[in-house]
């Protein structure tokens, strides 16, 4: 073994920095998937059609967001996956972003055809 492998290695309870950018990124990802879902799901929404525009909306930005952060990590990490750094967190970020994209996009298409 490399004497900067076990360095770089962190243990399962320390939050490393990709860690946490990794853990941010999913859950800005979730929010996306679950906005997006809810505005596609209710195009008019509860008070009006605005409501449903804002909500793809807020899904757009949260998956891009998610998608950059999750690049991010990816890109700055230098070891591979269970190595501390947060790679698996910004694959599935990345994944979540990308749903969270084609969901809000769907629901912004939706809402301005029904406008």
């Amino acid at each position: 073994m490399n004497v900067r492998h076990l360095l770089a290695a962190t243990s399962a309870y320390t939050m490393s920095a990709g860690r946490l950018g990794a853990t941010v990124a999913a859950l800005l990802g979730l929010a996306g998937v679950i906005i997006g879902g809810l505005a596609l799901a209710r195009p008019a929404g509860r008070f009006g059609t605005g409501s449903g525009r804002l909500g793809a909306t807020v899904a757009l930005a949260a998956g891009l967001i998610g998608i950059a952060l999750g690049g991010l990590v990816v890109v700055t990490s230098d070891s591979g996956i269970g190595t501390g750094n947060g790679r698996g967190g910004a694959y599935v970020a990345l994944v979540l972003g990308l749903v969270a994209v084609v969901l809000g996009g769907l629901a912004l298409v939706r809402s301005r055809r029904t406008a």
